[in-house]
């Protein structure tokens, strides 16, 4: 497996906050890779700052919480922070009050009503957004449509095509994207998640931060994770432990600052 480390131990001396992606980084259906809970107790014992990062917007961030700490991550003081979530915070900055129809799953829409979004189910929304809908029906996809023809500004929590599931990846909201604009020529005037830098942007503001040094996102995907990182300005590792292979690397959009096996080798650095 190829490694790239140089300067890794003088960078972790800067970095408070460690973005973790999910499956492929974290865990494989569900089960930690390798002594994932000792490595991560281990950052946490070095100062460091344990954020979830998912592009993932089917599920509300208790669900997120109580998946976590059963497969025994989730500590007190470590953050779970989604697309969905990011999707809040910047519809509170940039449309205060407006009326939200939101094309997602129930657990999503009650997370949004938690959160003070003013959700519609009519054809009077400001905004459409289009969250991954799990429970996605030809009516709601329809009533999204809509809405955007009828003026609604088009906004999606992230641009994954697919997502990993045990037999077959399927489609994500990448995909709903993508229809959408085959039936009407529409397309989102901003997507949220990685790679784009809006989440960055926010755990910026979230937690204060005075400079880009003080973060590095770790995962597996060249194309989100790693691109998210650099477009960020943040540093970027990725782990051999999920979807990229190394002869995927020369031909990445962004390259990372560092490879390595798997997270749980980070403690050869710390």
């Amino acid at each position: 497996m190829r490694k790239l480390d140089n300067g890794l131990k003088e960078a972790l001396k800067k970095i408070n906050y460690f973005l973790l992606d999910l499956d492929g980084t974290l865990y494989l259906e569900g089960k930690p890779i390798g002594n994932m809970t000792e490595t991560l107790d281990l950052l946490r014992a070095n100062g460091k700052k344990l954020v979830y990062l998912t592009n993932n917007s089917s599920r509300s961030t208790d669900t997120y919480v109580e998946k976590l700490k059963g497969i025994g991550f989730y500590k007190e003081g470590d953050l779970v922070y989604s697309s969905g979530l990011a999707a809040v915070e910047y519809l509170h900055r940039n449309y205060p009050g407006k009326k939200v129809y939101c094309l997602g799953t129930q657990s999503f829409k009650a997370e949004l009503l938690k959160n003070g979004i003013n959700l519609t189910e009519g054809l009077d929304a400001d905004v459409a957004l289009m969250s991954y809908d799990t429970e996605l029906t030809y009516e709601k996809l329809c009533n999204f449509l809509r809405n955007v023809h009828f003026g609604a500004t088009y906004i999606a929590t992230h641009p994954d095509n697919n997502c990993p599931a045990k037999d077959v990846y399927v489609p994500d909201v990448g995909s709903y994207i993508k229809m959408i604009e085959v039936a009407s020529g529409y397309t989102p005037s901003l997507i949220i998640g990685k790679p784009n830098d809006i989440m960055g942007k926010n755990l910026k503001i979230r937690f204060n931060a005075e400079s880009d040094e003080e973060f590095i996102m770790v995962g597996d995907r060249l194309y989100t994770d790693i691109a998210f990182g650099k477009n960020s300005g943040f540093y970027a590792m990725l782990v051999l432990s999920g979807e990229t292979t190394e002869d995927m690397i020369p031909s990445a959009p962004k390259a990372p600052d560092f490879i390595l096996e798997s997270l749980n080798d980070i403690k050869n650095y710390l």
